[in-house]
């Protein structure tokens, strides 16, 4: 049967993804408890946001849905970590207070304050200047050269910023990997991901800063070690990886030297190899000592290096890192913390190259925190691969529809370059940032 009907629809929504103009019309707690005298209201502007997650972890919303019956299409299945992001997340709570350094309890619920295509412009300014600094940091230390912490401060602190504005942003520009300088490229994106996930996490904007340092600096000891052994492209022989393992050691020597207040940096650099199982290096520590951000970066640093492309391994897609992590919770890394970085990431995360079961083709420009599966998507090109003009953006929460009346879905993710897709080029001829401004501002 053919047809169309209209049908008043009750959803539970987590405060996080609330938005202005919604219907809500129950709370998880009595009214009685909260601050609204009127028991169902339609949002009016973003004071109402917040004081809804202040005082809400999740409400019911009301709205109206027209719905037609359409013949099912089968959709690849995106992985075995599909349905991880179907099921309701628990946040990821720092271990009980002990020797190891931890962060307090989510204490900020954050809400992106710019769309991705408005914080694109700033975001790659920011994203070269860091990568600038740190190409200067690791190449300077190399040669005995005093640390800029001070430099290294400012730029940390202005890509917090971006972060803390639209991560997405910062968060697509990691994924342009080059090979060359691939150490300093990869501590930017350790930096970058990690504020991203302190931001996730619900740290205050210190925490997030100090965090985003402690990425950048983590592998400074890593220029201590010889460039043929950091560079060899086969397999380590037992006395080149204890050198390379030396790499801890010789970052806790380099950042205790600088004489400023580095301690969290210290720790990080020297215990990011370190394991919840006890068996990491170069101390062996049991999960309770291992310091919090030092779990924290192990995630990130992890997840940037699979997905990078190496003199001795091919660079490997988001969902294959999620599922290594995933598979090691544990024992290589703290449970609740990888079940959360792998929320956080999703399995489509800005940057990726998405092909739709309909052919068509897209560039992820946005992942929400509930819609993990259904991102925002700048499509570029045709079923038949050929450039699409214009170009257009589609948020996937929408259901939007293709010419045909199917519902736009995605079937997999392609490697950089497919189709004649180049991030880079996107970003560098300003693509993103032109995008529709009323499409991309469409939450």
């Amino acid at each position: 049967m053919q047809g169309t009907y209209v049908e008043l629809v009750e959803t539970r929504i987590d405060t996080a993804d609330l938005e202005i103009g919604m219907h809500v019309i129950r709370l998880d707690r009595p009214w009685e408890e909260t601050d609204f005298l009127i028991q169902g209201f339609i949002i009016r502007d973003l004071n109402e946001v917040h004081a809804l997650r202040l005082q809400c972890d999740f409400v019911v919303i009301q709205g109206v849905a027209e719905k037609k019956r359409e013949p099912k299409v089968k959709v690849p299945s995106p992985g075995r970590l599909a349905g991880f992001f179907k099921r309701k997340q628990k946040p990821a709570q720092p271990p009980k207070p002990g020797p190891a350094r931890t962060s307090p309890r989510k204490r900020v619920s954050y809400i992106n304050q710019v769309s991705v295509g408005r914080e694109m412009q700033t975001a790659t300014m920011r994203f070269e200047e860091a990568q600038s600094t740190a190409k200067s940091i690791m190449s300077g230390l190399r040669v005995s050269r005093t640390l800029d912490i001070n430099n290294a401060r400012t730029v940390v602190n202005s890509c917090v910023e971006s972060v803390l504005r639209n991560e997405n942003a910062l968060m697509l520009l990691t994924k342009i990997k080059n090979q060359d300088e691939y150490t300093a490229e990869h501590c930017i994106n350790v930096s970058i991901l990690a504020a991203a996930f302190g931001k996730s996490l619900g740290m205050i904007k210190g925490e997030i800063q100090n965090l985003a340092l402690c990425g950048l600096l983590h592998d400074v000891g890593k220029t201590r070690i010889p460039n043929e052994v950091l560079n060899k492209p086969a397999s380590l022989t037992d006395e080149e990886f204890a050198l390379m393992r030396n790499h801890a050691v010789h970052g806790r020597t380099i950042l205790m030297s600088t004489g400023a207040s580095l301690q969290s940096a210290v720790d990080v650099a020297f215990s990011h190899h370190e394991r919840i199982d006890g068996k990491g290096y170069p101390r062996g520590l049991p999960a309770e000592n291992i310091p919090y951000f030092a779990k924290i970066i192990a995630l990130v640093d992890t997840y940037d290096a699979i997905t990078s492309k190496r003199v001795y391994q091919k660079a490997l897609a988001s969902m294959h890192a999620l599922e290594i992590i995933h598979n090691n919770r544990g024992t290589q890394f703290d449970t609740e913390l990888a079940d959360a970085f792998i929320q956080m990431v999703g399995i489509y995360p800005p940057g990726s190259i998405a092909e739709m079961v309909n052919g068509e083709v897209g560039i992820v420009l946005e992942s929400h925190a509930l819609h993990k599966l259904k991102p925002k998507v700048l499509m570029v090109r045709d079923a038949d691969k050929t450039p699409m003009s214009p170009f257009k953006v589609l948020d996937l929460r929408a259901a939007p529809k293709d010419d045909n009346g199917m519902v736009y879905q995605i079937a997999k993710e392609v490697p950089d370059g497919t189709y004649d897709i180049v991030l880079q080029d996107f970003v560098r001829e300003g693509l993103i940032v032109t995008a529709p401004l009323s499409s991309l501002e469409t939450e």
